[in-house]
């Protein structure tokens, strides 16, 4: 436990004080967020603030996962550093599409397959790593048997866990990329999904069947490691948050959105909660689907529309609501998603 309390301390504690240190050199360049024309007219007056600062987070949640194994003289793992890698490699696709929106002056960075090839180069490298790596007990990062809250019967071929793991990185990427509307609303449910992570690590440590041999014991590779990375990832997002709350001096931009869900994605991948995802980042997939649900209806009806703009949030914003009633009313959404997903996990343990 002092490894996940000192990783989450050491991320807060770089982002709080290293976010507006980030915030005046990215003024002083010009790293300026460029606002869409055709998005709701009260964004425009946050053209020109500072954007891409998930590299903040990122390079404090890798730094607070070092330093804390430096602290509590704990060895690194495959899981640990596969799931760090795995966001760093997202933010730096994330990175590139900032920067080229940033030195073109325009809403659009990479193109849609641009975007997309560079996410899949990253999935599928994560997905044929993780299944490398076996411990002594012959587990590795990744399981080939599909996950809820703990491995099933069902196992799935090498290029079926490749597919899939592709899938749930891709898609939870550009959930939470989505989500990243308003000021917070993606950085505060981030912190909240985290912190179930940090929940389901330390359970999964606690009963695992290496330490806890049973009928209901986890079989998960590096579960308190995992619950470090969770850790490092809450306290530099919480740090973060609170320069990027309303009126945000900093936005993330999809260096860190894009970060963030590769790392949720990984997370649940590693620690064998991989459909419990649905429920812990229920948020994200509400948002997600409003897209596509308004894509769907406006192709099929030939124009017409269910929402006033999609995402959700921005249908909320043209109804009239306040960005702060909105945040403060999904974040809501996001603790009670969390909260179920919680419940359910440690559920099935109990019944089992």
């Amino acid at each position: 436990m002092k490894g996940v309390l000192a990783a989450a301390a050491i991320g807060f504690i770089l982002t709080i004080f290293g976010t507006p240190v980030a915030i005046k050199l990215f003024t002083r360049k010009g790293f300026g967020q460029f606002i869409r024309e055709d998005g709701p007219q009260a964004h425009h007056t946050k053209r020109g603030t500072p954007t891409m600062g998930g590299s903040v987070f990122i390079l404090a949640a890798i730094l607070a996962y070092f330093g804390s194994h430096l602290l509590t003289s704990r060895h690194i793992t495959a899981s640990g550093i596969l799931v760090l890698g795995l966001m760093a490699g997202l933010g730096l696709v994330g990175f590139i599409d900032d920067w080229l929106k940033i030195s073109k002056q325009r809403s659009l960075g990479l193109t849609a397959k641009t975007k997309i090839i560079g996410q899949s180069v990253i999935a599928i490298a994560f997905a044929i790593l993780g299944l490398q790596f076996p411990d002594e007990g012959g587990l590795t990062p990744i399981s080939s048997h599909l996950s809820i809250v703990r491995d099933t019967a069902l196992v799935l071929p090498v290029i079926g866990v490749i597919i899939w793991v592709f899938f749930l990185i891709t898609a939870t990427s550009n959930g939470v990329n989505l989500t990243d509307g308003l000021d917070g609303l993606a950085t505060g449910a981030s912190v909240m999904t985290f912190a179930a992570f940090i929940l389901i690590g330390v359970w999964e440590f606690g009963q695992g069947c290496s330490v806890n041999p049973g009928p209901k014991c986890y079989e998960v590779r590096d579960p308190l490691d995992l619950a470090i990375v969770a850790a490092a990832l809450m306290g530099a997002c919480f740090g973060f948050l609170w320069w990027n709350a309303s009126p945000a001096k900093i936005f993330m931009g999809d260096t860190g959105a894009l970060a963030l869900g590769g790392a949720l994605a990984g997370l649940a991948i590693t620690s064998r909660t991989q459909l419990l995802l649905a429920l812990l980042g229920g948020l994200f997939l509400i948002i997600t689907l409003s897209v596509i649900i308004q894509v769907s209806f406006f192709k099929i009806t030939g124009g017409k529309r269910i929402f006033r703009m999609a995402p959700l949030h921005h249908h909320f914003e043209l109804s009239g609501w306040g960005d702060v009633t909105i945040v403060i009313r999904f974040w809501i959404i996001a603790g009670l998603c969390v909260a179920s997903g919680l419940g359910l996990f440690y559920g099935v343990w109990v019944v089992a």
